[in-house]
């Protein structure tokens, strides 16, 4: 009954890192409160209707009944488009979300066990939300959203060997057919069912687990989350109500031989975008299968290597710990339940300058990341500051090789910096400014000693 309640109130003190994962807890919520309401108005069908609302310059024009439900959605339908676009931005917010708790864990360490299932799930969703918004921007059926559709074509057209296949299956003899809608339809409502499960699993697993620490937290702290859950809301419906996204009457039903000029996708997709953009035209052909390199790797293989990576760092960082601890300082080699003790579950969180390998490698995704997202708009940078875009295309192709580089050399300096400052103030004390007179009549800056507050466990308080 004790460590019931431990539990229970280690649960409620958080630091403020961790509003990462409520805001996305909370903005899935609303994805789910929303999505069930779009789901009573909207026709996931691709029949031709002839357009008779409330929007004048396209009365008359066939339109898909996806399209024109959409439409009788955002503007005839009272508190509609309100929906809609709180639905919208909801799922930019949460997949932002997914990413800095992500990045915090990594940073900090809280991937390791007993949590390496709570990082997977986090990775999990990552996929999910991406592939769900995906899924949810093709839906409408407008000229963006059939963008979408042709950049689905060639991905999956660019699949070695099954590619033809998938895309009759995906697609039907036609482009774009009348089953994609139906199916992207079915998929949007799959996908978070699974998404639910994975966030109702790792709530259990916080539960049964406890919050990691980076301190010793006051006693009686109440918890945070009543507060995020507001906050969380709030945002997303003064989002909705004041800032528009995705009007769909502006940009007219999709036709198979246009694409609207300026379109570019959700933030969290730019970044494929501009591995598309960046990435050299080339081909190979390997028994009589020729593999379109240019589309293969920036939107299959790129992202494949990404995920992976971020799957298995926790498992890579437990065999790396366990061979390079198999000796002691002298040299002598340790026994299998010392390296054992040594590598065991942690629950005090790292400070990212005492890892600073791990740091400069986050330092180093988050610039490769950051850098294809920009060459996403090499056509506005060459546009903006009146530069070639083959010159700005290229620039890229060599920043997205070097950027990550710089910034893991450049990164692990730092951390190697600030640990060197915390050894000086741990030897000599914090300045303090203040300056006084001995008696001697020499003056000198009072110091004081630096303390640092006793880290706990999860479960420190029992």
């Amino acid at each position: 009954m004790r460590s019931l309640s431990v539990k229970r109130r280690s649960f409620q003190f958080s630091h403020w890192s961790f509003m990462f994962a409520e805001i996305a807890v909370w903005s899935f919520v609303v994805l789910l409160v929303t999505g069930a309401l779009l789901m009573l108005v909207y026709v996931p069908s691709m029949s031709q209707v002839t357009y008779d609302g409330s929007y004048g310059p396209l009365r008359g024009l066939l339109v898909s009944e996806a399209y024109d439900s959409t439409m009788r959605l955002s503007l005839e339908v009272r508190g509609g488009l309100f929906i809609r676009q709180m639905h919208h931005w909801a799922a930019l917010v949460f997949v932002a979300a997914v990413v800095l708790q992500l990045l915090r864990m990594f940073l900090t360490g809280a991937f390791r066990r007993p949590r390496t299932t709570q990082w997977l799930i986090w990775v999990t969703l990552l996929a999910l939300g991406m592939a769900a918004g995906e899924t949810g921007n093709a839906l409408p059926d407008d000229m963006l959203s059939g963008g979408s559709l042709w950049l689905m074509l060639s991905v999956v057209q660019s699949i070695p060997v099954v590619g033809a296949w998938a895309t009759s299956l995906l697609f039907g003899p036609d482009f774009p057919g009348d089953q994609i809608i139906p199916t992207l339809y079915a998929g949007h409502l799959i996908i978070p069912a699974v998404m639910a499960a994975l966030l109702i699993g790792r709530e259990l697993l916080v539960r049964r687990h406890g919050h990691t620490r980076f301190v010793a937290t006051l006693p009686g702290r109440r918890s945070a989350r009543p507060m995020m859950a507001t906050a969380t809301v709030g945002m997303l419906i003064i989002l909705g109500f004041g800032f528009q996204i995705a009007p769909i009457w502006l940009y007219g039903p999709a036709k198979p031989t246009q694409i609207s000029a300026g379109s570019v996708p959700d933030w969290y997709m730019g970044f494929l975008d501009g591995a598309l953009r960046i990435m050299p035209g080339w081909e190979v052909t390997l028994g009589g299968y020729t593999l379109s390199l240019a589309v293969l790797v920036p939107t299959l293989v790129i992202p494949g290597l990404f995920f992976t990576a971020l799957a298995a760092y926790p498992a890579a960082e437990r065999l790396v710990l366990a061979w390079r601890g198999r000796r002691d300082a002298l040299g002598r080699p340790k026994s299998a339940s010392r390296v054992a003790r040594e590598t065991a579950a942690r629950d005090t969180l790292d400070r990212p300058r005492d890892t600073p390998v791990k740091t400069a490698i986050a330092a180093a995704g988050v610039a490769f990341y950051g850098l294809l997202w920009a060459a996403a708009a090499n056509d506005q940078l060459a546009h903006q500051f009146d530069l070639n875009v083959n010159t700005v295309t290229i620039f890229f192709r060599y920043a997205v090789v070097l950027g990550p580089v710089v910034a893991f050399v450049v990164t692990r300096r730092i951390c190697l910096a600030l640990q060197q400052t915390d050894r000086h103030e741990a030897e000599h004390g914090v300045e303090t400014g203040i300056i006084t007179r001995s008696a001697d009549g020499g003056f000198h800056e009072r110091l004081e000693p630096a303390h640092k507050e006793p880290a706990i466990s999860a479960r420190g308080s029992r």
